[in-house]
């Protein structure tokens, strides 16, 4: 295998092993910083219309996107000169800092921790930390429920999407990965101000997460399948519900966990102050409790290390392809 792919497993054991500790110094918040700086200096330059702002965002997508990606390449290119295992120590921490499968876990099981102590205002305050929503009004099942939908769906944007661009391209890929799902987050709103600024950065994202959306949840039918969930049900309900969703891809991941585990999720939700009308998402046979949080995290870790050595494959098969032409 190449340096590359070692140092994804590496990384990817790093990850399960440290997670995300706090108070280290992250990229990502390097390029949530590079994303503000670039938003207020292109909106004082170009006017504040519709077709401005597009521009702004478009100009910011790809500023972002080659900064994240060719500062990790440079570092790497410059490590490999000095020494190849200097470079696979270096990228080695790279795809552990892109990865988020314990960080995710930890951060959900804050919220379960807080629920089953009966403290619902702890259990708020730890969901908010890993939700885009409003929760000031969600209820001890509104909150297990918001935790289960964002691990659903971070499997694929926070573990088995990066993987696969880290497999593919190494370090340099992943964090362009990462800076197009930041930009997302940060920017992929429908109201003001980001209605329109944010355009091309969500659009991208949907395009960037297509494939991998939906990879990942066929990985997730499979590890709950082996996991002894319900199977059939998430199967159903994928091919019935992974369109029920403002997003193309959100849906994929969250209607095989809906049906695995035999919850309705989705559904009405408050962002900024305003109700978003949203359809449901699986068939409730049953109703959301906290234990379902740690069930997931369960399905969180069997889709990641089924995720592993078939990303693996595909890189050697890349990389395999390339040496032929």
């Amino acid at each position: 295998m190449s340096w590359s792919l070692w140092a994804l497993v590496l990384g990817f054991c790093l990850d399960l092993i440290l997670g995300d500790p706090h108070g280290w110094p992250h990229p990502v918040i390097a390029i949530g910083k590079l994303i503000s700086l670039l938003e207020r200096g292109l909106r004082r330059i170009l006017p504040a219309t519709a077709k401005g702002e597009n521009l702004a965002g478009g100009i910011l997508w790809v500023l972002v996107t080659s900064v994240s990606a060719g500062v990790p390449a440079l570092l790497l290119w410059g490590c490999h000169l000095v020494s190849p295992w200097l470079r696979l120590a270096a990228e080695s921490v790279m795809c552990w800092q892109i990865l988020a499968t314990k960080s995710l876990k930890t951060e959900s099981m804050k919220v379960y921790s807080a629920l089953a102590a009966g403290d619902t205002e702890g259990a708020r305050q730890a969901v908010s930390m890993i939700v885009g929503r409003d929760t000031a009004r969600l209820d001890e099942a509104g909150i297990a429920r918001a935790a289960v939908e964002t691990m659903a769906e971070n499997t694929s944007d926070g573990v088995i999407a990066p993987m696969v661009f880290l497999a593919l391209g190494g370090a340099p890929l992943g964090f362009f990965y990462k800076a197009v799902n930041t930009m997302d987050s940060m920017l992929g709103y429908v109201e003001p101000p980001y209605k329109n600024v944010g355009l091309v950065p969500a659009k991208m994202d949907d395009v960037m997460n297509f494939l991998p959306a939906r990879f990942s949840a066929l990985l997730m039918l499979a590890a709950g399948g082996l996991l002894g969930m319900r199977a059939k049900d998430g199967w159903r309900i994928f091919c019935r519900d992974r369109y029920n969703h403002a997003s193309p891809n959100s849906a994929q991941t969250e209607s095989v966990c809906a049906g695995l585990i035999g919850l309705r999720l989705a559904g009405d939700a408050w962002y900024h102050g305003v109700l978003h009308k949203k359809p449901y998402i699986g068939d409730a046979v049953r109703e959301v409790a906290p234990e379902d949080i740690p069930r997931v995290c369960r399905l969180l870790y069997g889709t990641a290390l089924l995720a592993l050595p078939v990303c693996l494959a595909m890189g050697v098969l890349l990389r395999w392809v390339i040496q032929l032409l």
